[in-house]
């Protein structure tokens, strides 16, 4: 789907170490009132000014300043390569190191994203999270409905809004499945990629393997926000 397409650049790069593999067939891995009844005794008069009446209806004003509920919720993305736990890791890449490896980026700052690559046998998986920070809620929901592919499933509970969309690619006889879902908390996106291969029948995994798969670590990435907020 042409949706997908429009995803971080990284998600192009993922696959290069697929055709490697799949033509050298190389084997790697990688939240007091006072009763109206009672009357106040008297006070003493003195020069200070009267106080309002109590019942005027005039609020106190407050010390707020525009906007201040729209301030961002982080001001730094986490450590992706902690986002999914090594025994996760292990289910979802067999083979892969649980480390994982941090792809160098010009503004840590403001983004970071860590991959997964392994090959048990013939059998090819890659998993990639990518936290990106904006300077506001609103500038993450503009990112967001531009990455959010149109016919994506949406996901309950998972930030202020997620989706996921998978496709099915064949080159030179080769399938290869894909799964992407995009989610959006404050002022933050999480974007989590997980696809896989098999070199021996040239299939792809099923789509409810990478599409679970996919959801899995989006929710502990999502997880692993939360805790850095």
């Amino acid at each position: 789907m042409d949706a997908l397409r429009s995803l971080p650049l990284l998600l192009t790069a993922r696959l290069l170490p697929v055709v490697a593999l799949a033509t050298a067939g190389w084997a790697w891995t990688s939240g007091p009132y006072a009763p109206d009844d009672i009357e106040p005794a008297a006070a003493p008069q003195s020069n200070a000014s009267p106080r309002p009446e109590s019942g005027s209806g005039k609020a106190p004003e407050s010390d707020k300043s525009p906007g201040a509920e729209k301030a961002p919720s982080y001001e730094k993305p986490p450590e992706p390569c902690k986002a999914v736990a090594a025994s996760s890791v292990k289910k979802l890449v067999p083979n892969a190191k649980t480390a994982g490896k941090e792809i160098e980026l010009t503004d840590p700052d403001r983004r970071r994203t860590c991959s997964w690559s392994g090959l048990k046998e013939y059998d090819y998986r890659w998993l990639d999270v990518s936290y990106e920070v904006f300077d506001s809620p609103e500038s993450a929901e503009a990112a967001y409905a531009k990455h959010d592919p149109d016919e994506g499933k949406a996901l309950k509970d998972l930030g202020d809004a997620a989706a996921l969309a998978s496709e099915l690619t064949t080159k030179d006889k080769q399938q290869t499945r894909e799964a992407v879902v995009v989610a959006r908390s404050g002022n933050a996106l999480v974007t989590v990629t997980y696809n896989g291969c098999d070199f021996d029948s040239r299939k792809a995994p099923s789509e409810d393997t990478i599409t679970s798969g996919a959801e899995k670590a989006a929710r502990a990435a999502m997880k692993h926000l939360a805790a850095h907020g």
